[in-house]
């Protein structure tokens, strides 16, 4: 069972925002504020909002300030409520876990705290594979744990998270409560679309082709 971070398990909007705002800001010289962002800012690629409101070389300003940013404005981040129980519930049913996030690996340790860190078997980062839409990364976790992607879901926040589970031939389902709204995830191709964490547990295997059900969990593979 695979999961993105940001907007499925983390509560991570406020953060987010800030920190594009932030960014945005020692880029510019000039203080924008997260009320200043575009609709789009959260589900669109972050180079791309920088770039639209000015910012020269997003890429080169995301790789020097974005993690100080996101240290700052991160401070408060809280999983969501139920995500932490409902990873629990999976691996007592026996079955494997893994996020696929677009953050980077050095910053897990200040943003997932360690009683859900421990529940992943394995994590693939920024840094790991091409990001989402990309299919690359759900599949180096399947990889890892040893899946076919028929027997996998991933649950996912964004209609990127949705097309790259679809290109991995994964089970792709949304998280209602994350950055992109539930008719733009259902309109992705999500098969189903949860409208709250309490939610995260082993019954979303049921809706993989073939059950994760009777898998059991790898040693971790991070």
């Amino acid at each position: 069972m695979l999961f993105d971070l940001d907007g499925v398990l983390l509560d991570s909007r406020k953060a987010m925002l800030a920190t594009l705002a932030g960014v945005a800001t020692a880029a510019l010289g000039r203080r924008i504020m997260p009320a200043d962002l575009p609709p789009e800012a959260l589900t669109a690629p972050r180079v791309e909002v920088l770039t639209g409101l000015g910012v020269v070389d997003a890429d080169a300003v995301c790789e020097r300030w974005w993690s100080p940013s996101l240290a700052a404005a991160g401070a408060g981040v809280r999983l969501f409520p139920g995500a932490l129980e409902g990873l629990r519930a999976i691996k007592d049913a026996g079955m494997a876990t893994g996020l696929v996030t677009l953050q980077t690996r050095d910053r897990l340790p200040w943003l997932l705290p360690e009683a859900a860190f421990v529940l992943l078997d394995v994590t693939v980062c920024r840094e790991d594979a091409e990001p989402k839409p990309s299919p690359n990364g759900l599949r180096l976790a399947l990889d890892r744990i040893g899946t076919d992607p028929q027997e996998a879901v991933f649950l996912g926040d964004t209609v990127g998270d949705i097309r790259a589970a679809q290109a991995a031939d994964v089970t792709p389902l949304g998280s209602g409560w994350g950055y992109a709204t539930p008719a733009a995830l259902t309109a992705a191709g999500a098969v189903a679309v949860l409208d709250r964490p309490t939610l995260i547990g082993p019954d979303l295997a049921d809706y993989a082709p073939h059950s994760m059900a009777a898998h059991s969990a790898m040693p971790h593979a991070r």
